[in-house]
């Protein structure tokens, strides 16, 4: 194994992170409780960092309980950094969810802010994000939300999830005329099938584009976080079943289709897994990103984190 590659997000404390995030999103629907704690103990035994929920998550799983109850129970809650998101449209609501319903309001991200602490058993979230946007907003309110949450103590840094560049911008500028910190994430759909995707079935979901990340290359202070960064297996799964297998997928276009083909013979040239060369992908940006993997299993996350994305091994 080569040496392990860590980021720094600028102007913060948050220390040197891993180059590749755990997310939680499985924890009750695909792995029980004790699976959850070995994936977590055997991310952090080999020098993960980035623990990634929401309090969605917990609406159908045990995402943030189950962090919490491993946080107390471990003792490592000053030894990780947790990500956790507010705000998101109400999944529960009948007879469907309205993902145009947006749930911004200082109000509904207090009770979002305050439901995840209690779950998470913390006093403090370390990177909090709005997990959706709401244009009619202003983002001087929404920003002047989030500092209330720093200034309270309950939170030590903020950004956003599924925000448009031009939105992202104006907060930047807002924050930095009234002397704040600003953002210092921003996470948003990108893998090395995302640009050559077909429209996405949510429209509130927002890609990391090339503008998104000419951006993130000029602006370093702000992290760059990606989830769906295998694409949802679509590689995988394509070159196990072809066409029939991902007809429901947005990524299934000829772009992508040649993609998995040179993929997988990158792969076998290498001596990697399929797994790995994907997640490759992220070492040829011009700027740094964090993608949040959530794997099936223990052997997942290992063999996720072996790859040159979490060594360091030249690709």
């Amino acid at each position: 194994m080569g040496t392990q590659r860590r980021i720094m997000i600028p102007d913060t404390d948050l220390g040197a992170l891993f180059p590749l995030g755990l997310g939680s999103m499985k924890a009750e629907s695909t792995w029980d409780k004790a699976q959850t704690y070995r994936i977590f103990d055997t991310y952090f035994d080999r020098g993960g960092n980035l623990y990634d929920t929401a309090r969605v998550y917990s609406i159908f799983s045990k995402s943030e309980e189950w962090i919490g109850d491993w946080l107390k129970e471990t003792g490592k809650r000053n030894q990780v950094v947790i990500i956790s998101k507010g705000g998101h449209p109400d999944l529960t609501a009948k007879p469907f969810p309205d993902m145009h319903r947006f749930r911004l309001s200082k109000e509904e991200m207090t009770a979002d802010l305050e439901t995840s602490l209690r779950t998470l058993q913390t006093d403090h979230i370390d990177i909090y994000l709005y997990h959706r946007d709401d244009p009619a907003r202003s983002v001087e309110e929404l920003v002047d939300t989030m500092e209330s949450f720093v200034q309270a103590g309950k939170i030590r840094y903020y950004g956003c999830s599924n925000w448009s560049l031009p939105r992202i911008e104006q907060a930047m500028d807002y924050a930095k005329s009234m002397g704040y910190r600003g953002f210092v994430m921003n996470q948003g759909l990108l893998n090395a099938a995302s640009d050559d995707a077909g429209p996405l079935q949510d429209d509130t979901l927002i890609k990391i584009d090339p503008q998104m990340r000419a951006y993130h290359k000029a602006h370093p202070e702000i992290l760059a976080t990606a989830y769906s960064g295998i694409a949802l297996g679509f590689f995988a799964q394509y070159l196990r079943g072809g066409a029939d297998a991902v007809r429901d997928k947005s990524y299934l276009t000829d772009a992508n289709i040649a993609r998995a083909k040179q993929m997988e013979q990158r792969a076998k040239e290498k001596g990697i897994t399929l797994l790995q060369e994907t997640l490759s992908y992220f070492k040829t940006l011009e700027h740094d990103c964090i993608p949040l993997f959530t794997p099936r299993d223990e052997a997942g996350i290992c063999e996720a984190m072996d790859s040159p994305l979490g060594t360091g091994v030249s690709g």
